[in-house]
């Protein structure tokens, strides 16, 4: 399920940049570079435009999330509601079995634990003499 959330955010991310980046190029006319300073500032005005780029397509993600959240969220209710309604009426079904299960086992741990500090008791007498 984690990976599906970040490929989609990532894929939200990515979509949502091919679509901010040229809008950031286009201002200006970009032409080829004629020699390596030209690139340098190619590159500079790039790198340096990319958080401003970044932040508004993080914007642009989140309102996205948001309204299908909005959108989603009645039918996730329902089918939650609908699970919590199950869940609720097999833990009333085996709450007696589980409480029996647990004095059992409460009753086994009070009958263990004397014969365990017995022999543990014993072993440390032993050790000495």
């Amino acid at each position: 399920m984690k990976y599906l959330f970040s490929f989609l955010v990532f894929l939200t991310i990515g979509f949502l940049l091919s679509f901010a980046m040229p809008n950031v190029l286009a201002q200006e006319t970009v032409e080829a570079p004629e020699s390596f300073e030209e690139a340098r500032t190619l590159g500079e005005r790039f790198l340096n435009s990319f958080p401003e780029v970044f932040k508004k397509s993080w914007q642009q993600a989140i309102s996205l999330w948001k309204k299908m959240l909005n959108y989603v969220s009645p039918w996730f209710k329902g089918i939650w509601y609908k699970i919590l309604s199950f869940l609720e009426k097999e833990v009333e079904q085996r709450k007696p079995g589980v409480e029996e299960e647990f004095e059992k086992e409460k009753q086994e741990m009070k009958d263990e634990i004397p014969k365990a500090g017995k022999s543990l008791w014993q072993r440390l007498k032993e050790l000495i003499q």
